[in-house]
């Protein structure tokens, strides 16, 4: 296994997660604008992006592994492109290393912050939502055994079907 393969796993990452980013940046604007089915065709969307992150994460983790097993590296559950970077024999691949992953770090985190604003937005749709229904809904105490509104008001203890003594 070989550093460019291992280069090139990491690129196709940092074009995935800027295609995540730029649907992130549109699921904001589909918030803000309320469309509900467009922002579940999104979702949809992201879910497809993720999958294929996933499938290529699996791909760099596996050469990651592979590349380490091979410098002669003992076998670890998270073996991390630093660790390749630290036993890379030359500073060439040390340096196209660090910049992938340091660009696809930069990009992960543009979309945590990113994704952290829309879930801000989506709870606050869902207060003004509740709020609303909070306000067309009646109280409890407005509201009758029969699911009827109380019209007025009635001082008099209600008598009970249920007899305790029986």
């Amino acid at each position: 296994m070989s550093v460019e393969a291992i280069c090139s796993t990491l690129t196709k990452l940092e074009r995935m997660h800027k295609s995540l980013l730029e649907l992130a940046f549109k699921k904001t604007e589909i918030i803000k604008a309320g469309d509900i089915e467009a922002l579940d065709q999104m979702l949809k969307d992201e879910q497809a992006h993720v999958a294929a992150i996933d499938k290529l994460e699996q791909q760099r983790q596996k050469q990651v592994t592979d590349y380490l097993g091979a410098k002669g590296f003992a076998s670890a559950d998270n073996m991390t492109v630093a660790d390749v970077i630290e036993a890379a024999d030359q500073q060439t691949e040390k340096d196209t290393l660090s910049a992938v992953r340091d660009r696809l770090l930069q990009i992960i985190n543009d979309l945590r912050q990113q994704n952290d604003l829309n879930q801000k937005l989506v709870f606050q749709s869902l207060q003004i939502v509740n709020f609303s229904l909070d306000a067309l809904r009646p109280r409890p105490e407005q509201i009758n055994y029969s699911g009827n509104e109380v019209r007025g008001t009635n001082t008099m203890a209600k008598k009970s079907y249920f007899d305790s003594q029986a």
